[in-house]
């Protein structure tokens, strides 16, 4: 049975990896080997995928904290004070002298990317980096890089259950897994997630699948809500049996794509706090995942409420 907690200090504690971005748009074509291409522009910015979901969920009026841990370098200093411009609680995080933080080079060309991760501390940071406790301050709690977080991984069935027992919900983002194995324990995770957010690719990889909504009808096995982000073709989901689907929104800009999932995670769990249907879920994070792909830097989107309820309702071309 769940237990019933006091009210709670956050509406999300995220849990996970912390590490810089830094993008480059305006290639012509992909990088070839003994060759050479140039950018249009680029810059560093706040990365990750669980830093970028809460920072997005900071900007949907949420009140947000981070767990995380990074590196005593240049740019652990630059993620924690990146969280603390954006209105995100940073006092749960760690810093290890000793360790360098994460990096992500993201290279953008027409409408498509390529990532190349350097993992830093993120592969160590574990349970033992903080108390279990800090589950009790939050209504949800957030895990993105579900295959990048080698260290958190073996503990993630234990921080779900204890959450869902304490009557707090919970999501997790797979990511993308670079070795191609799609386990690593994650169906052990999934009974205690109320949403699961994979990409089309990473859920057909995750099942066998051949289609996203059998790929997601098989999640919903074991998870309460399995959604597939389609990218162009829109996104859809499946809970209970039942199947709901949203298209993508016609006309919208693509100038940066890093981040665009994990601000469409923004929005659904903001309808899913809000207690939405599962087909208003899907349309809140259709429009801040579309809003995200219009500018530079997975955290940088106008994502205002008034902004993103202007697209859900007049959505179906971009305006």
């Amino acid at each position: 049975m769940k237990k019933v907690l006091n009210k709670p200090c956050f509406d999300i504690l995220a849990i996970g990896e912390l590490n810089a971005d830094i993008i480059f748009t305006g290639l012509k074509g992909a990088p070839v080997l003994n060759r050479e291409v140039a950018a249009g522009d680029f810059w560093k910015t706040m990365g990750s995928s669980t830093a970028l979901c809460a920072a997005n969920l900071a900007k949907l009026d949420l009140v947000v904290a981070f767990c995380g841990k990074v590196g005593g370098d240049e740019d652990g200093r630059f993620m924690l004070e990146e969280l603390r411009k954006r209105n995100i609680n940073a006092g749960f995080c760690t810093v290890d002298p000793a360790a360098k933080t994460g990096v992500t080079l993201a290279l953008n060309w027409g409408g498509d990317r390529a990532l190349v991760t350097f993992p830093g501390v993120i592969g160590e940071f574990s349970l033992r980096d903080f108390d279990i406790n800090i589950l009790r301050q939050a209504r949800h709690i957030h895990v993105g890089s579900f295959f990048l977080q080698f260290g958190l991984q073996k503990d993630l069935p234990e921080i779900f259950r204890q959450a869902q027992e304490w009557g707090i919900s919970t999501s997790l983002d797979a990511g993308w897994d670079d070795t191609e194995k799609w386990d690593y324990g994650i169906r052990s995770v999934l009974p205690y997630t109320d949403i699961f957010f994979p990409n089309e690719s990473e859920a057909l990889a995750i099942t066998g699948e051949s289609t996203w909504d059998a790929a997601a009808g098989k999640l919903a096995e074991l998870c309460t809500v399995a959604v597939v982000k389609r990218g162009k073709n829109g996104v859809g989901c499946v809970s209970r049996g039942n199947v709901y689907e949203v298209r993508a929104i016609e006309d919208a800009p693509v100038l940066d794509t890093t981040g665009a999932g994990d601000s469409f995670n923004a929005g659904f769990i903001y309808g899913y706090l809000r207690k939405f249907s599962l087909q208003e879920c899907l349309e809140y994070g259709n429009a801040c995942g579309t809003l995200c792909v219009s500018v530079a830097g997975g955290a940088d989107a106008d994502l205002s409420l008034e902004r993103v309820r202007e697209m859900v309702r007049y959505g179906k071309k971009f305006q």
